[in-house]
């Protein structure tokens, strides 16, 4: 059960943050950048709580 919560918390995290870099006022382009490395981050630590890593 401590797993599917921190997975939960995880995603919403993912999914505030993503949110959040939409709403900056910079260029389409560094936001396209920000938002890969948020995605890349975010799976990163899905695997890491799934013990792939």
């Amino acid at each position: 059960m401590g797993l599917l919560i921190s997975l939960f918390i995880t995603v919403l995290v993912i999914g505030l943050v993503l949110y959040l870099v939409r709403m900056l006022p910079l260029d389409g382009n560094i936001k396209n950048i920000l938002q890969i490395i948020v995605i890349i981050i975010g799976i990163i630590s899905l695997l890491r709580y799934l013990a792939v890593f």
